[in-house]
């Protein structure tokens, strides 16, 4: 089992940044794909953006161009930098691995493929 913890998330004005970032356990965490996610009230959880192992990146089309994702193996961490945040982006925000070794995505897996949750870091975006 691995343990995700998140941290970085608060309130943010409209046009505002935020950084979000997400420490893993795991001597193997340089072969998980790791991704964010995020659930809105009243809405399904819904993927953000994501990082595979070699670096390949996935983004949801509305976050495309304003999140970046990155990842440090060295420090077994994962970051999400966020950009120009609307109030849309208002959430609780996840960080989720898929274990399996150096898994293959052709395209950005979604909740179900993930196998391990962080408890979950609260972005509000105020207008």
């Amino acid at each position: 089992q691995v343990q995700l913890v998140e941290s970085g998330g608060g309130l943010a004005q409209a046009g505002g940044s935020l950084r979000l970032s997400c420490a893993a356990s795991g001597r193997t965490f340089s072969s998980y794909f790791m991704g964010w996610f995020r659930q809105a009230p009243g809405k399904e959880r819904e993927s953000v953006a994501g990082i595979s192992w070699s670096g390949t990146t996935y983004y949801a089309d509305s976050v495309k161009g304003r999140f970046t994702i990155s990842r440090d193996n060295s420090k077994n961490t994962v970051s999400l930098q966020m950009n120009s945040l609307k109030p849309e982006d208002t959430a609780v925000y996840y960080c989720a691995a898929d274990t399996e070794f150096r898994k293959y995505y052709v395209s950005a897996p979604g909740p179900r493929d993930m196998n391990n949750w962080g408890k979950g870091t609260l972005v509000t975006v105020s207008p």
